[in-house]
């Protein structure tokens, strides 16, 4: 029985930014900086992924010394890992994609995996609605983050929004997650209260929608929460906010905390992972706790 389970493809990151010197290539997706994060806060964390024969051995040997669970990814041979090219400028971000790994199948899944979450997340429309079917008979929890199910690709593979709403998948979630503009793309709706609203009426129970400096809000019991984005010393690299964000809210949802707590602690991970470049500072667990703690005891 593992605290959480991350499904979706691992990536390489290569990150151009007027505040990094020298382009660099880092370790990315959502199993790199939700596991991470969730691991920081002792979540007892495994992932579901598949990479290609460029996948270095030296990434694997970092993540088995941090406390992830690989069993579940595979390496497939004469195949691609999925790789990213990050451009910034600003807040403003342009993703191109160089290559893709291959798809998530149902037959992945293993059959006697057990989770007290599940948290899907493609990035490259890695998996369908069959593997989600799988998950869910395997989760006390399922969580979807669907920033992959959005996206489209140019020919160059730039990265463009397109509509997505699929009512099987979402009906079957429990926990929502995604950027402003994602959740604008699942439901068509520019009001983020009419649209958090449209997803909870899918039967979601709890709906997060993250702002980047700006904060989140949640939806849950019918109540609407703001939270304040968390000050970082610095802010180096934006890559993996979101998904540190959100692992660090599950760790802390699966030991039963109360939900707004929960998205300050997201918060404050997530203040401390745009300090480095890549999957470099998550922060310490007490660091952590102290920096939500600020906006926690002062706004709520």
């Amino acid at each position: 029985m593992f605290d959480l389970v991350v499904v979706g493809h691992f990536a390489i990151d290569s990150i151009l930014s007027p505040k990094i010197a020298v382009p660099c290539d880092t370790l990315g997706g959502p199993p790199t900086y939700v596991s991470l994060a969730a691991r920081k806060l002792g979540a007892k964390v495994s992932v579901i992924s598949k990479v290609g024969e460029d996948f270095s051995d030296d990434y694997i040997k970092w993540l088995n010394a941090n406390g992830i669970d690989l069993s579940g990814l595979k390496r497939v041979k004469n195949a691609p890992t999925t790789r990213y090219v990050l451009e910034y400028e600003n807040e403003k971000r342009l993703l191109r994609l160089q290559s893709r790994a291959p798809c998530i199948i149902p037959e992945d899944v293993s059959d006697s995996l057990q989770a007290k979450v599940i948290h899907v997340a493609p990035i490259a429309n890695e998996l369908s609605a069959d593997v989600v079917d799988k998950l869910r008979t395997s989760a006390d929890t399922l969580s979807l983050d669907p920033q992959g199910f959005v996206r489209r690709f140019d020919v160059d593979g730039t990265v463009l929004l397109k509509r997505w709403r699929d009512s099987h998948v979402l009906e079957q979630i429990d926990l929502y997650k995604s950027s402003l503009n994602e959740i604008r793309m699942v439901t068509g709706l520019t009001d983020l209260r009419l649209a958090m609203q449209k997803i909870h009426d899918c039967g979601v129970k709890m709906v997060i929608v993250t702002n980047g400096i700006r904060g989140s809000t949640l939806l849950y019991e019918g109540n609407v929460y703001e939270i304040p984005a968390c000050k970082s010393r610095v802010i180096r690299d934006l890559t993996g906010a979101g998904d540190a964000f959100m692992g660090a809210f599950l760790a802390e949802y699966i030991r039963g905390k109360d939900p707004v707590w929960c998205m300050c602690v997201g918060s404050a991970t997530a203040s401390f992972v745009v300090e480095g470049i890549g999957p470099s500072v998550f922060g310490e667990k007490e660091e952590i706790y102290q920096r939500a703690s600020e906006i926690y005891d002062k706004d709520f």
